[in-house]
């Protein structure tokens, strides 16, 4: 979906127009689970597929349509799907992508729930999956085999913060005709747009960045008219994880400040990665626009600025990552990232728990690292309670 205006501007406008609406300047909720037909004739070609409209909730909705048309816009797609969560959509995704007996790459560590999916896709539908680095073109044709169909790639990975280069994995993946889907929750469309760089469908879990408030759970696919409308007939309408008009109307209001909340977002986290580094009780920091990560020149040609995650891992045990943890005052131990406040969690134990010890080590998962989200507060204030907890060790 193309469109001459501006990224600021498109978060705010596109998609809706209030003279639809008897002008009602802000999108209205409908919340409706059915939809009536002016006649039988017209449900009959409703349901055939001739004729446009509204049928039920559960297949479209005036709300969340007006959603899907924004973020389609932003992330440079044809269309886009909303889901009742992020892990719905990576799920309706993954489902529609596959059958029984295909293969599945995916990148060097991915969010739990993530690996469990595909723990569960193998256990029961006997699709596998090979995780893979990408940090070159010869290790991703390597596991490339017949029955590959996908390459799911998060980027910055999470927690470890590590980038894949995009453009690369859409080069190779063209060749051998397998799909592309990346989640690009970590930066929203603000800050990284693979679709741009030749990836096939983006995911986000809507619940953070697009959000951005922590009030509501959601997801969104983006991509081809043409998929978006085969996995909407298929594994969202049957499956049925979709999006409420309410959630929609949450997520419309909290995405016309996404860039700007997002700039600030930046800009703290820059400055706590500069605290972080010069910490002695901090070994390690991991911050894509940090010009010592060892993907900086990935970051330099994918991503607009660095984001809001950080990563660090202090210099101790896990028992001394807690210890961190239970002496914060102002900062939030919660497992989510992309809110007004800010964030940190243990991914050993909270988000990648499901994650056995060994896989987790090869992730560089470590009982001593910590992700922090950092949020929208004066970062002087952050980094102040960051201190003073770092201090008590």
């Amino acid at each position: 979906m193309k469109t001459d205006k501006r990224f600021d501007t498109i978060v705010i406008h596109h998609g809706y127009d209030t003279k639809d609406h008897l002008g009602s300047l802000s999108v209205p909720i409908f919340q409706t689970s059915t939809f009536t037909f002016a006649s039988a004739e017209q449900g009959e070609a409703r349901f055939a597929g001739q004729e446009e409209g509204y049928i039920y909730s559960r297949l479209a909705n005036p709300t969340v349509r007006a959603l899907e048309e924004k973020v389609a816009c932003l992330e440079g797609g044809e269309a886009a799907l909303a889901f009742s969560s992020g892990m719905a959509a990576v799920s309706a995704v993954l489902m529609a992508l596959t059958k029984t007996n295909d293969h599945i790459i995916c990148s060097q560590g991915v969010y739990g729930c993530t690996f469990g999916l595909l723990q569960l896709l193998k256990n029961k539908y006997h699709i596998s999956h090979d995780f893979c680095a990408m940090e070159t073109e010869e290790e991703l044709r390597q596991l490339i085999r017949p029955e590959t169909v996908c390459i799911y790639v998060e980027t910055p990975i999470n927690p470890t913060m590590k980038l894949v280069d995009l453009q690369m994995v859409a080069n190779v993946a063209k060749e051998y005709g397998i799909a592309v889907v990346v989640d690009n929750t970590f930066c929203s469309p603000y800050l990284q747009r693979p679709l741009s760089l030749g990836c096939d469908i983006v995911i986000h879990s809507a619940t953070k960045y697009i959000g951005g408030h922590g009030d509501v759970i959601a997801g969104i696919a983006v991509g081809t008219k043409e998929k978006m409308t085969e996995i909407a007939k298929t594994t969202q309408k049957d499956v049925g994880g979709v999006l409420s008009p309410f959630d929609a109307w949450l997520l419309l209001r909290g995405i016309k400040t996404l860039a700007v909340r997002m700039e600030r977002h930046c800009d703290n986290a820059e400055k706590i990665v500069e605290h972080l580094k010069r910490h002695p009780r901090v070994a390690n920091v991991y911050y894509p626009a940090d010009p010592s990560h060892r993907d900086y020149s990935i970051y330099e040609k994918q991503m607009k600025r660095g984001g809001g995650l950080i990563s660090f891992e202090i210099q101790g045990t896990k028992a001394d990552a807690q210890r961190f943890l239970n002496h914060l005052q102002l900062v939030h131990i919660a497992v989510s990232l992309g809110d007004t406040e800010t964030l940190i969690q243990h991914p050993a134990t909270m988000t990648h728990a499901v994650v056995p010890e060994e896989e987790r080590k090869k992730m560089g998962i470590s009982d001593s690292l910590l992700r922090l989200s950092v949020g929208l507060e004066a970062w002087e204030d952050v980094w102040g309670d960051l201190e003073q907890a770092l201090h008590q060790l």
